[in-house]
């Protein structure tokens, strides 16, 4: 293939460019909780294009074939076809837009702590709670770690549900021990970025973990959450609770309350919290501020009481799509609102840190 003429992009940076835009798309539809099929599309499309030999996707463009290619619809070929000949791609400025404003309204919405949230979100260096495919998200690992490393992070954890969530294809140990090797794999193709070993292990009813103790013992980072029978009688939630904080192989309390806002509106767990929240900051067991627009859990007068308490928090998004891994900001608007500072949020520590704590 002949040389580009010079200030004119070759044929190999049109179709990394045309991947981008497709990603991008992606991330955004993503990240605004679209439909997955939404997204889905525009993700496909993108490892599609990224396979194409340059020469063989000019062809196409210039003949109009695009959509020849497996995958590729008339949207998204409309996409590789504008990004190829230089133009801007309106679906793109439009997703752009919204994020713009949803930004904002955020803004307004933090009003005097939006600095300070700004100042914490800027610190945060990783994520402690994502999904990949292997149980309910809905990419690859390899996908939510190219999110991250775009998004300036220095770690990013795996955490995919314990075999009892058959609802969320939760891993056996057999199939979480085949994820470690994954995980190692790319963490070392990706170094200095670090992938973190992980998992969101159910609490049973009883308060143990739903996994081999010894395989809990090779991760990185465990993640302890209720998914089940959210509606037990306090003083039993209360019990089951602070059995899994006093397991020394939890690191981290996600969504303590179970709460969901959107959708199917599903009220909160009752359990003592004063209890709860007091053997977490006792045990360094990291209370989680989750940052789902569904859950946003712990509601404000819990958040509050587990800072008062003295407790550590990890901000994390329980991402189940890359996109979703941008919401962190959210998290640290709740933070600052009840005094938290980066010193008490583990996930704006060094992974040197975060690791001597949770191997602990």
């Amino acid at each position: 293939m002949s040389p580009a003429a010079p200030g004119r992009a070759s044929d190999a940076e049109r179709r990394d460019e045309a991947v981008a835009a497709l990603r991008r798309i992606a991330f955004l539809l993503e990240r605004s909780q679209a439909s997955a099929y939404r997204s889905e599309a525009f993700r496909t499309a993108a490892e599609v294009v990224e396979q194409q030999q340059p020469a063989r996707l000019a062809t196409l463009v210039t003949t109009g074939g695009l959509t020849e290619l497996p995958s590729l619809g008339a949207r998204t070929a409309g996409v590789v076809e504008l990004v190829w000949r230089g133009r801007p791609v309106p679906y793109l400025v439009e997703l752009e837009d919204g994020l713009a404003a949803a930004v904002a309204a955020q803004g307004e919405a933090a009003g005097d702590d939006l600095a300070q949230a700004r100042a914490l979100h800027a610190a945060l260096r990783g994520d402690l709670h994502a999904h990949s495919d292997a149980s309910d998200g809905a990419t690859s690992i390899q996908e939510m770690v190219l999110a991250a490393l775009e998004l300036g992070h220095e770690y990013q954890a795996i955490t995919d549900h314990s075999p009892r969530l058959t609802v969320a294809h939760g891993l056996s140990a057999a199939r979480l021990r085949a994820q470690l090797t994954q995980v190692a794999a790319l963490d070392a193709a990706v170094e200095p970025f670090r992938v973190l070993s992980g998992i969101e292990v159910d609490i049973l009813d009883d308060g143990r973990l739903d996994q081999d103790p010894e395989l809990l013992d090779e991760l990185d980072v465990v993640v302890a959450s209720v998914h089940s029978k959210l509606a037990m009688d306090r003083a039993a939630m209360t019990r089951r609770m602070l059995a899994a904080v006093r397991d020394p192989r939890t690191d981290v309390l996600g969504h303590c309350t179970g709460r969901r806002l959107l959708g199917r509106p599903r009220a909160q767990s009752e359990f003592d919290a004063r209890a709860v929240f007091s053997e977490c900051a006792e045990r360094g067991v990291a209370v989680e501020i989750n940052c789902r627009p569904d859950r946003l859990d712990p509601p404000h007068d819990l958040l509050a009481l587990a800072a008062e308490l003295g407790c550590d928090f990890a901000i994390d998004t329980d991402a189940h799509a890359p996109g979703q891994l941008d919401w962190q900001l959210t998290g640290c608007v709740r933070a600052v609102r009840h005094g938290i500072g980066a010193d008490r949020v583990i996930t704006t520590w060094p992974v040197e840190r975060l690791l001597e704590r949770t191997h602990a």
